[in-house]
């Protein structure tokens, strides 16, 4: 009768032992599960996934077509008494939202006839910026500020390939006269793009040419500043008194 009790004593006491032992490695299954979410959470957030940014698409640069060589000579053809009145310039200042206050670029400033005109209607709290790649053209407006008393122009030397404004610095951009001239008009472009601020306009007067005669037609402007990434606004032809044949108004697209 003892044995029996004995041995019933052990079994019970093999059954809680066997009991605490599940017990435990579930409860250790369980701790070593939490431990793993918890390690991958956080390398979740210590190692974020980071989708790539897909590359901005690659612009053709290059242009067939000649380019004409740029001018040289005197500037004081660029100062006809009537050039203002036959380019209605008042006008086209008023096209590129040119007003008090504002940032301006003459690209391909040559004697600064536009540089002049610009920097009174913005004032002295504007500002613009001459820009060109004739060092002697760059050193003939210095001079022509100093003599004329005008304190808000900025002179900028130029490449063939890039106007070198600051980023994000300009309201308004004409190249009057100037496009035909450009042997890389489309990196020009590209890189003009960085320094105009949000809608900003930037304007265009030539005539229409084959490139190496001082003019260039201009569905090829059109093209060339799309492939840029501009967009045609408007498309005037008021400034034909002045020998030119349009004046296009174009506006960067949204990135």
């Amino acid at each position: 009768m003892k044995g029996k009790m004995y041995h019933h004593k052990n079994m019970k006491k093999f059954a809680v032992s066997l009991f605490v032992v599940k017990f435990v490695l579930v409860a250790v299954f369980f701790a070593v599960s939490f431990s793993s979410c918890q390690t991958a959470e956080l390398s979740k957030i210590e190692n974020p996934v980071v989708t790539p940014t897909p590359a901005a698409p690659k612009v053709d640069e290059n242009i067939n077509r000649p380019v004409s060589e740029p001018y040289t000579g005197d500037l004081s053809i660029f100062e006809g008494e009537k050039r203002a009145e036959n380019l209605q310039i008042d006008r086209v200042m008023d096209i590129l939202k040119i007003a008090e206050g504002k940032s301006v670029a003459d690209i391909g400033a040559g004697s600064g006839w536009f540089t002049v005109r610009a920097s009174k209607r913005v004032g002295e709290n504007g500002k613009v910026y001459a820009v060109e790649i004739n060092q002697d053209f760059i050193k003939y407006i210095n001079e022509r500020a100093k003599k004329e008393k005008i304190t808000n122009i900025e002179t900028v030397l130029g490449t063939e390939d890039d106007p070198k404004l600051p980023d994000n610095s300009v309201d308004a951009v004409l190249m009057l006269k100037t496009y035909h001239e450009i042997a890389e008009p489309v990196k020009v472009l590209v890189n003009l793009r960085k320094s105009l601020k949000p809608d900003a306009l930037f304007g265009i007067i030539d005539r229409n040419g084959k490139g190496d005669d001082h003019g260039i037609n201009k569905e090829n402007v059109v093209e060339e500043a799309k492939r840029a990434g501009f967009s045609l606004v408007e498309d005037y032809d008021f400034v034909k008194t002045d020998g030119m044949d349009y004046f296009l108004v174009f506006r960067a697209e949204k990135m």
